[in-house]
């Protein structure tokens, strides 16, 4: 096993197979960060999303994919050249991967490719207990997608933040306001058919419960975007609270902790989850 991949791994207290799988999906998250770096992908695009979250700013749950946002709106913008220096970096680790970009059906704003790795071939390689490597199939694929909005709305702000492994570098990340204003339109506009993204209102928790505020410039903008807020008059803390109170009060609650509950290590954190519940959050909801 690469040193550096050792180190990284000891960060984690692993039991289950799934514990691995979430371990081994941060592990290689983050090598496509220090690669995306080395490629000067930070100079034009910036980290948001769960995952931002989970690795730069603490949050107790795993993530899946990997989210970006450009600086400023540009059609041309693609992926592909940034790609190579991805692929390399974790190749360079000792990751077998090929990375798929996604071919689109429609015109959007979204580019986006997935990082492919066999499940069982790299559990094994980071040296797992083989009675949890054996639990996967051998044709077992864990995919890490990695996605940027070429047409972000404005209204955000970034800062630099700083990981040290595998080595010392850099990403650019939105501020925490602006990221609960992307959760929070997440929330009330995330469309998955009859679904439900339990992670959005997870995260939506752990804003409130540590005091963030919602810059709310930036989620009005990313709503007038999707269509979600066309009033003529600004977006203020009353309206975004009776657009939340309308979205709790529908929510399949059930759902929503079988979606969250494989990205948890503690399943009693969302013991007290109801529609009464996030409700009450309301009250503690600030805006900047």
């Amino acid at each position: 096993m690469n040193p550096a991949i050792r180190d990284m791994l000891a960060r984690y207290r692993c039991e289950t197979g799934q514990d691995y799988v979430n371990a081994l999906k941060e592990i290689i998250q983050e090598i496509a960060l220090l690669g995306l770096w080395r490629a000067k992908f930070f100079e034009h695009a910036a980290f948001y999303g769960g995952t931002a979250l989970r690795i730069l700013y603490g949050l107790d749950r795993f993530s899946e994919d990997v989210d970006f946002s450009l600086l400023r709106p540009r059609k041309d913008f693609r992926l592909t050249p940034y790609l190579k220096s991805v692929e390399s970096e974790l190749g360079g680790m000792g990751f077998d991967i090929s990375i798929e970009e996604r071919t689109k059906v429609v015109e959007t704003a979204i580019e986006s490719a997935f990082i492919k790795a066999g499940t069982r071939e790299h559990l094994i390689k980071i040296q797992v207990p083989e009675e949890i490597s054996g639990l996967f199939p051998n044709n077992a694929l864990m995919n890490v997608k990695l996605e940027i909005d070429t047409d972000p709305p404005g209204d955000f702000n970034t800062e630099a933040r700083t990981l040290l492994l595998p080595i010392p570098f850099s990403v650019s990340v939105f501020q925490l306001p602006d990221l609960f204003a992307g959760k929070i339109h997440a929330v009330l506009m995330r469309q998955w058919k009859t679904r439900v993204k339990g992670r959005d209102y997870y995260d939506f928790v752990w804003h409130v419960a540590r005091n963030t505020p919602v810059q709310i410039k930036h989620l009005e903008a990313r709503l007038r975007q999707s269509g979600g807020w066309t009033s003529q008059k600004a977006l203020t803390r009353e309206a975004l609270v009776n657009l939340l109170k309308n979205k709790f009060s529908e929510l399949d609650v059930a759902a929503a902790k079988r979606d969250v509950e494989p990205f948890l290590k503690d399943k009693d954190a969302i013991a007290l989850w109801s529609r009464e519940f996030f409700e009450s959050l309301l009250e503690r909801l600030r805006t900047v």
